[in-house]
């Protein structure tokens, strides 16, 4: 049944490229969170009135998010082409497509960081504050609890990005559903390899995002 509406769909192949579509994001969402949220820790604690406000830092920081989250995905790569080649030594496959989709995704993220911790009560922190806590303390006790909720939400949206950037890495050889449907796809003119590899990314963000809003109202006590 299935071979009538996609008659030069090779399973075989499709399966591997979605099993390098979920190893790219899986990855690359590991990566980005600790990143994101190491950047985004930063810009919370050095913005005025924090445990570490210092101006020029805070702006050197925030620069750096700021280009790299502004820059388009595709453009990116390009960029990324020499620094790629010199720490992965190629610039095909799964494996070689993860320096630029942390260093696409992670500022992103680490501006979602920031806004979830900015929502955190000052009073909770300036408790924490006066009772003598270290400033690792504050972090792992406060910060990081207080905000959970809004940092799986953001990891969420983050991740299911990255599967949109992974489609694209494809296209310039990174493997993947986003590879296949170009390659085996478009540029052969098979429309039905294209939809399923479409139908498939689509599965993979519904279940990322099911992933995400369970675990949020596990989480949020509110």
């Amino acid at each position: 049944m299935i071979e009538k509406f996609f008659p030069n769909v090779d399973w075989e192949l499709m399966w591997e490229a979605t099993k390098e579509t979920i190893y790219m994001t899986a990855a690359s969402t590991f990566y980005t969170f600790i990143f994101g949220l190491i950047l985004g820790i930063v810009l919370f604690l050095t913005s005025p009135g924090q445990l570490w406000a210092n101006r020029t830092f805070n702006f050197i920081t925030g620069t750096f998010v700021n280009v790299f989250r502004s820059i388009p995905f595709l453009i990116l790569i390009i960029l990324l082409i020499p620094f790629t080649k010199l720490i992965m030594e190629s610039m095909r496959g799964p494996q070689a497509a993860l320096p630029a989709l942390v260093i696409g995704s992670a500022p992103f993220y680490a501006r979602m960081v920031l806004i979830g911790l900015q929502e955190i009560n000052k009073g909770v922190i300036e408790a924490a504050r006066s009772m003598g806590a270290k400033t690792s303390t504050i972090i792992f006790k406060v910060l990081i609890p207080e905000s959970l909720p809004a940092l799986i939400s953001g990891i969420t949206v983050t991740a299911i990005a990255l599967v949109g950037y992974t489609a694209m890495a494809g296209v310039i050889g990174a493997g993947g559903l986003g590879n296949l449907a170009y390659l085996d796809g478009f540029q052969r003119n098979r429309g039905d390899v294209t939809l399923a590899a479409t139908i498939l990314i689509l599965i993979i963000v519904f279940i990322i995002q099911f992933i995400g809003d369970l675990a949020v109202k596990k989480i949020d006590k509110r």
